[in-house]
């Protein structure tokens, strides 16, 4: 899967909140999250690293990429992974949009390619100020 991606020196909660701080700055809110770990704990009785998936959603992009085509709403939100890797380390994916909007050569697909470009610039730039 396309993603951008960065580890930083902050556990997963800071590291969850500083994530949620560059979306915001971005026009994306957290619309889902997703304890993966606790999840797997709870109803499988397997422990694992922290990992939490947050859906981030930016109202326009989806408005425009819905009215690009309402099928598109399969792809809602972006996933942002956040998983810690020790040291007081934590690993941070976002899903490049690029790569779900790319669907062909018709005007539609065009209209999704510029919405994905614009998409992955945005969070592209949420992720660039991370703290390292």
């Amino acid at each position: 899967m396309d993603a951008f991606e960065k580890t930083v020196d902050q556990p997963i909660g800071d590291a969850e909140s500083a994530v949620r701080r560059v979306l915001v700055e971005e026009g994306f809110g957290v619309l889902t999250e997703i304890d993966v770990a606790a999840t797997l704990q709870a109803k499988l009785g397997v422990a694992r690293s922290p990992l939490k998936i947050l859906g981030a959603c930016n109202p326009e992009f989806a408005h425009r990429a819905l009215t690009v085509d309402p099928s598109l709403a399969l792809l809602l939100p972006c996933n942002v992974v956040l998983e810690e890797i020790g040291g007081g380390r934590t690993h941070v994916s976002i899903v490049d949009p690029r790569a779900m909007l790319s669907t062909g050569d018709t005007a539609t697909g065009a209209e999704a390619k510029v919405l994905g470009e614009e998409a992955a610039v945005a969070l592209r730039r949420a992720l660039d100020r991370l703290g390292c």
